[in-house]
């Protein structure tokens, strides 16, 4: 099944505890609020085997539940 991401940057408060769990999935912009790295957070990509590893790490410990997930591409504005 393919998984797809991105971060609700309205619920992020900067914690940086996605990027610490994960790395290569999660950066921040100059405000320090994450954004899914692979595809510039538009949910237009799906995870690949390997990273649902440590998404899943990141997904269930985020605080605020900014990370969203989908099993399809997320709606572009």
């Amino acid at each position: 099944m393919a998984l797809y991401t991105k971060v609700d940057q309205e619920a992020c408060i900067a914690c940086g505890l996605c990027q610490m769990l994960a790395p290569e999935l999660f950066t921040y912009d100059e405000a320090g609020i994450a954004s899914f790295k692979p595809d510039q957070n538009t949910g237009s990509l799906p995870l690949d085997d390997y990273a649902k590893i440590d998404f899943k790490l990141a997904y269930t410990r985020c605080p605020t539940g900014a990370i969203k997930r989908s099993d399809k591409p997320f709606p572009q504005k």
